[in-house]
């Protein structure tokens, strides 16, 4: 219980830190800062915040953290939806992805049956979805009108629900009733600082930008300079973790920085592909949910499946 509300007082401490920076920067007019900079830093601190108050329920409800997780997914998908247009034939599909399989994904994910939400959305959901789109009879652009449908629902449904997933993961050296909670919000956490030590470090530091064409902001030294200070951050809340060494928890926060940024910058080429700039207003100040969810995403699988493999119990 001490380790539970110890890491809530550290991350309530480094929110309003941030928050207090991003005010005083937004006042400095006399710095000639860049303000559209200075308010994508507050818009993240922002998130933050939203999803703090989210994976504080995780502590007490992890039933109702999961159908949260649900909402913000099916959201997700919604926007990414709209940034794809879908012809009539797309429909019936459709609505079996929002109704049944988005649904059910995080419905067996509550149960813990993993062996089924593994395999729901990349096997069954995959096949009925190709099939069903085919059965409407409209073949112009069909792999292109698939294709968008199911990279949808894997990231925006499929990756996102194991980060809720994380609620029931058995580890090795899980100690307290709430270990698992304590996890989740590890995992979260470490997401949202590495993107906000990103843009910190890229801000201050970047010069060579990864690919300018997708993402003018994003740098090197940025990214790799975010990975490390975020792996120091991980190695300062080991305790916090199922992980035995220091090392170990310095390791799995460097990875979940490198999939963030990977995740960003495959919603990035996806927006520009499109040519949008904003998917949603669901979080005041953001591009939408999809925006903040995109580092989320592509972390979760990799995190939940790295940890399950090294530090779960056998059979888990």
């Amino acid at each position: 219980m001490i380790k539970d509300w110890a890491l809530l007082g550290i991350v309530l401490l480094l929110l309003s830190g941030a928050t207090f920076v991003g005010r005083w920067l937004q006042r400095q007019t006399s710095l000639a800062l860049d303000q559209r900079s200075v308010n994508s830093f507050n818009s993240r601190v922002n998130a933050w915040w939203f999803f703090t108050v989210i994976l504080g329920l995780g502590f007490f409800q992890p039933t109702l953290t999961v159908l949260l997780f649900g909402l913000l997914s099916f959201w997700a998908l919604r926007e990414f939806i709209t940034l794809t247009p879908t012809s009539l034939g797309d429909h019936r599909a459709l609505f079996w992805v929002f109704f049944f399989f988005t649904p059910m994904q995080f419905l067996l994910v509550a149960l813990d049956y993993y062996d089924f939400y593994s395999i729901l959305i990349p096997v069954y959901a995959f096949l009925f979805i190709a099939a069903r789109v085919a059965i409407s009879g409209d073949f112009k652009r069909f792999l292109e009108r698939v294709a968008k449908i199911q990279f949808g629902l894997l990231v925006c449904v499929y990756c996102l629900s194991f980060a809720p997933a994380l609620l029931f993961l058995k580890c090795k050296h899980m100690d307290g009733s709430y270990a698992n909670a304590r996890l989740l919000f590890f995992f979260v956490t470490m997401v949202l600082i590495a993107e906000l030590l990103q843009f910190i470090f890229g801000r201050l530091f970047g010069k060579h930008v990864i690919a300018e064409t997708v993402d003018s902001t994003r740098t090197w030294e940025g990214t790799l300079g975010g990975a490390g200070a975020t792996a120091i951050v991980g190695l300062a809340l080991y305790w916090a973790t199922p992980f035995p060494e220091w090392w170990q928890a310095a390791a799995m926060s460097a990875l979940i920085a490198v999939m963030a940024s990977a995740g960003a910058m495959t919603l990035a080429a996806i927006k520009c592909d499109r040519g949008e700039v904003s998917t949603g207003t669901l979080i005041e100040g953001h591009a939408g949910v999809l925006s903040r969810l995109d580092a989320v995403c592509f972390a979760a699988p990799v995190f939940y499946h790295v940890t399950r493999y090294f530090f779960g119990l056998a059979g888990s």
